[in-house]
């Protein structure tokens, strides 16, 4: 049973909330012709199509990305929103808290509070839209406090697709970070694109850091990442989606006409979130 690393709020409210009824995001959607992919459901129906497929648990963030242009969130979803939906199936969503940078240590004692008291495994950061890179001072509080509490640091590295820069995304900027943290696991998530080679040079190098397939489809990874995932970067990739962007039945088809070796398939998709998150 396969663990989805990064799954956007997907119920029909958030959905409509962050995507169809958010023009800057209903227009990236439409450029790249995936808006039949904004609907969404209530957890019990979500959870009994995510069984059929053989997804067991989803990791759901609490998500924060920020507007270069307008300063004001892009997608927003609190962690009320992510806490409601776990009561559904505590033992299969968990969630991840959006770093927004501008709550400062507001942010760090929230995020404890959060994994303390409602069992989240970690947070996720887009640092695109705030204009600071993942390796700044502002962030170092978060990783110190994630480092403490023993969960992982998701950020969503490489190209976006909202309109903001990517320089920021750059996997580069995760070396520091995983050298300052030697104890805190790392995962760069959508594989780092267009700097794959970048990401998985990282991910050879730290024994901490880990790279994500959210928001790409298996048929387009390249073929440098099926490489290092079937052969010596076993144990170092993990398999998720960024829905509503990539949809899980669909990506879970291509994973298996990669022709991976079982044993690398199964790290992929279980054994690698598995270690990371402690599921």
């Amino acid at each position: 049973m396969a663990i989805d690393f990064l799954c956007n709020h997907f119920t029909a409210d958030s959905i409509a909330k962050n995507y169809l009824h958010n023009e800057e995001e209903a227009a990236r959607f439409a450029q790249i012709g995936l808006t039949d992919n904004l609907v969404g459901n209530d957890p019990e129906v979500f959870l009994a199509e995510m069984s059929k497929i053989g997804v067991e648990k989803l990791l759901v963030p609490s998500i924060v990305t920020w507007s270069y242009w307008r300063s004001e969130p892009v997608e927003h979803t609190t962690p009320e929103e992510v806490i409601e939906i776990r009561k559904a199936a505590p033992d299969r969503i968990y969630g991840l808290y959006g770093v927004d940078v501008r709550k400062r240590m507001a942010g760090v004692r929230e995020l404890e509070m959060l994994v303390r008291e409602h069992d989240f495994r970690g947070i996720h950061i887009h640092p695109h839209g705030f204009g600071f890179p993942p390796d700044h001072a502002y962030y170092f509080p978060f990783y110190a406090k994630c480092e403490e509490l023993g969960v992982p640091v998701v950020i969503s590295m490489g190209h976006t697709v909202d309109l903001m820069p990517i320089e920021n995304g750059k996997p580069i900027h995760l070396d520091k970070i995983a050298l300052y943290f030697p104890d805190l696991r790392i995962v760069c998530a959508h594989t780092g694109w267009p700097w794959v080679e970048e990401a998985i040079a990282l991910a050879w190098k730290h024994p901490n850091l880990y790279i994500g397939t959210s928001a790409y489809k298996p048929r387009n990874w390249s073929p440098q990442l099926v490489k290092f995932i079937n052969s010596w970067g076993k144990g170092k990739v993990m398999w998720g989606t960024d829905f509503p962007l990539i949809m899980q039945k669909e990506s879970i088809e291509q994973v298996k006409a990669l022709g991976l070796k079982p044993d690398a398939e199964a790290s992929l998709l279980h054994g690698t979130a598995q270690h990371v998150f402690g599921l």
